[in-house]
């Protein structure tokens, strides 16, 4: 039995059970169409069993000193070390990510682990001065409890564990919802590496299951105090209402529309190989992907023939084989909407340099130039490997055209004068900006996050523990209080 059938089930209270929902859901193998397995989908009332099972061990695992937490993850580290060449295959195989791709998030997973181990251990209160005689006050730092975490399909070990693992580390308990495009790499395969780590029941539970199944139980029930969402702006919209009538604190990471600029006295040659990896690595299925690359006009002719020639040069098929640089879109469905994007761009006046063709779930690269200023696909996260060409004649109208977006998550600029680069980078609305660099980043001690319509709030490093944990006054009286009655 694959890794993948094996793990197609639900994972409540430390036991592996199918889901009781009327209706399967079927994993497919987004290159071959290959069914991988299929799994009954959860229903609200295992929701519910799944947040009482982390409810009830939570307050235990809190308890519980931070080294030995620490042990936990230090064990799950190995888990994936020694299992790296199964968890591989199953990445490839229901991620559609070719082997540089899986291979890339699973070194971003071994780092969230180690993080993950030495957060457990940096959880810190305070004491703080006060102005009435004698009193002292201490302000202790806690779990919040019970944490729901919702995760995408793009790169689901990694998005899942960014929230799951400094959550468990911090002293909380989580309830898992992956993607249904990726059930098992986003959820029961985390499940199945803390199980292995010696993880206590209850304190993870992965619940595989469809909005059309439960609705927004998942959000609304009592027990998580606080939501971790990855994924799409339009969704997180929703999910942050959702939350937000039931005075829960979210932490959001959405889209992105992210610009690659490339000043007058850029290094081109390094520019466009930058520019080549932050569009089309995991066929831009990343939402730090430059979507739009913005090159001045004094470069722009010889950037953009380097540039489509670098595309046009792309291997794109099997993402088993090594060779393999673009592998499937995720689903025959998101195939057929970048390729309609693509259509509606050229028709609204949009240039192809590069025009690629789509056969199934394989979409080849695209370059396209002269784009209307007001056109659609400016402004949208394009999540398939479509590059847009934009010329800018100066800095300001870079900054200009850089911000408009209604996203703000990631970018980068590429220039010979470093401080220039910071300067610049200064003035883009974004999360975060890199100088000379991709535009896809990620390390686990840096906040990550975006701006704007990119969500809200910051995870990794110190910014996990605000976002998984509370803070609480205890103030002690030494001597006697003077009171007014």
């Amino acid at each position: 039995m694959s890794l993948i059938a094996e793990l197609a089930q639900q994972y409540i209270d430390g036991r592996w059970q199918p889901g009781s929902g009327s209706w399967d859901i079927v994993d497919l193998d987004p290159y071959t169409g290959e069914k991988l397995a299929s799994f009954t989908v959860a229903t609200a009332e295992e929701i519910d069993r799944a947040y009482r099972a982390a409810e009830r061990a939570q307050p235990a695992w809190a308890a519980t000193s931070p080294y030995e937490r620490r042990l936990v993850f230090e064990r799950a580290l190995r888990v994936v070390e020694e299992r790296e060449e199964e968890i591989l295959g199953a990445m490839t195989a229901e991620l559609g990510g070719t082997l540089l791709k899986s291979a890339f998030e699973l070194s971003l997973v071994r780092e969230m682990l180690r993080e993950a181990g030495s957060l457990a251990l940096r959880a810190e209160g305070k004491i703080l001065p006060s102005p009435v005689p004698g009193k002292e006050n201490r302000l202790y730092r806690l779990p919040v409890g019970v944490v729901g975490v919702i995760s995408p399909f793009n790169a689901p070990v990694f998005l899942s564990l960014k929230a799951v693992a400094p959550a468990l580390a911090l002293g909380n308990a989580v309830v898992l919802k992956p993607h249904q495009d990726a059930p098992v790499t986003g959820g029961t395969l985390i499940a199945k590496v803390f199980e292995e780590a010696g993880l206590p029941a209850g304190l993870l539970n992965v619940v595989l299951t469809d909005i059309a199944e439960i609705g927004d139980a998942f959000i609304e029930h009592p027990v998580p105090k606080v939501i971790s969402f990855t994924g799409s702006d339009s969704v997180g919209r929703h999910v942050a209402t959702v939350a937000a009538g039931h005075l829960k604190r979210t932490v959001l990471e959405l889209g992105g529309n992210s610009a690659l600029v490339v000043l007058d006295d850029a290094d081109l040659d390094y520019a466009v190989d930058a520019a080549v990896t932050s569009r089309y690595l995991h066929q831009g299925q990343i939402c730090m992907a430059a979507n739009r690359i913005l090159v001045d006009r004094a470069v722009f002719a010889e950037f953009s023939e380097k540039f489509t020639a670098k595309a046009a040069s792309l291997v794109v098929g099997d993402p088993g084989d090594p060779a393999t640089q673009l592998g499937p879109l995720i689903n025959s469905a998101q195939a057929e909407a970048i390729t309609g994007e693509v259509e509606r761009a050229i028709a609204d006046g949009a240039r192809p340099l590069l025009h690629g063709s789509t056969v199934g779930t394989l979409v080849r690269p695209t370059v396209l130039t002269d784009i209307p200023a007001d056109a659609p696909i400016l402004r949208r996260e394009v999540f398939g490997p479509v590059a847009l060409l934009i010329p800018f004649d100066g800095e300001d109208e870079a900054v200009r055209i850089a911000n408009d977006t209604p996203f703000g998550l990631s970018g980068a600029v590429h220039t010979a004068d470093v401080e220039r680069g910071v300067r610049f980078a200064q003035r883009i609305d974004t999360g975060m900006m890199h100088v000379n660099d991709g535009t896809i980043a990620d390390e686990a001690v840096v906040p990550f996050g975006g701006e704007k319509s990119s969500g809200t709030g910051r995870l990794n490093g110190d910014s996990s523990i605000e976002a998984f944990t509370t803070v609480k006054w205890i103030s002690i009286q030494h001597g006697r209080s003077q009171f007014p009655f």
